[in-house]
């Protein structure tokens, strides 16, 4: 063989030994920069702490293909290092964090924002009215997978918002209680820049999300529409049919008083009755494409 060719695969043989000696090294630099930082490892915490280690082992925190604590320290990576909590004999709060319901609010949703910061959706935690209102991520979120679990949307909503859990079992409500539409379908719980967190810049956008044939445009719209919904409707539920705010025809006697008809209440024996309401000549109430002019008044 040539001198020229032994020099051509020599060289690269050894810049390939050199960058494993290199890697070798790295490997044993950084566990002992672990043992000096004081990380232990999670199964020292096992050893005391092996209901909870179970309970994560469980859970989607465990999984390394996340890139969450299994990947990092384990259970370190959120509790902190935990060689000063074993040498003091352990304890509750004797140099570890916890998640413990007297613990900073703001601290416990420090500690998930460290890897959570880039999750989707988290973009206006810092806003939003939950972080506003001391709401930490563990008060919604089971950080193990324990036998006792959070109760999921709505129930978990419902456990702070007890208002609108009563407005969702009345007659007339979205079908939050069925399954069919969650808090969370209408609302960023981590935050938004909208009232009520609601996902949408405007609310009656968000409405024409699943009511696209109430959108128009009309020939002959109804101001109420163009408006805001919860002129005329509310949102999470009522005693009035169609979630209405009021009984028709006094809900329509708020604007149209003495308009064609005479602003007096109605019951039974009256002029209109719950059978013969507004709606039987004005049913195209949310806008009218109608050629002629009885179109303006949402006629037939």
């Amino acid at each position: 063989m040539k001198r020229g060719n032994i020099f051509a695969h020599f060289v690269p043989l050894s810049l390939l030994l050199l960058c494993c000696t290199l890697a070798m090294g790295g490997t044993t630099g950084g566990k002992e920069s672990n043992d000096k930082m004081g990380f232990i490892g999670a199964l020292t915490c096992k050893d005391c702490h092996e209901a909870q280690y179970n309970s994560y082992a469980k859970s989607i925190h465990f999984k390394k293909s996340i890139k969450g604590p299994q990947s990092q320290d384990a259970c370190e990576t959120c509790h902190g290092a935990g060689a000063k909590h074993v040498e003091k004999g352990g304890g509750r709060d004797v140099d570890i964090f916890t998640f413990d319901k007297k613990k900073d609010p703001k601290e416990k949703s420090a500690r998930c924002l460290t890897c959570h910061q880039r999750t989707p959706g988290m973009d206006l935690w810092e806003m939003g009215a939950h972080n506003r209102n001391d709401v930490s991520c563990d008060s919604c979120h089971e950080l193990h997978a324990g036998v006792t679990q959070k109760p999921k949307d709505p129930e978990v909503c419902f456990g702070c918002h007890r208002d609108i859990k009563i407005e969702a079992n009345k007659r007339s409500h979205h079908p939050i209680l069925e399954g069919k539409v969650r808090c969370s379908s209408c609302h960023a719980p981590h935050g938004s820049l909208s009232k009520g967190m609601v996902r949408a810049d405007d609310p009656q956008q968000l409405c024409y999300k699943c009511h696209a044939d109430k959108r128009g445009p009309a020939a002959w719209e109804h101001p109420p529409v163009e408006e805001d919904c919860q002129s005329c409707h509310s949102v999470h539920g009522s005693n009035h049919a169609r979630l209405l705010n009021e009984r028709i025809p006094q809900l329509c006697q708020n604007c149209h008083d003495w308009s064609r008809h005479p602003g007096t209440p109605y019951d039974n024996k009256a002029t209109f009755s719950s059978r013969w309401d507004c709606l039987r000549c004005h049913p195209s109430i949310h806008g009218s494409n109608s050629p002629s002019g009885g179109g303006m008044r949402h006629v037939r």
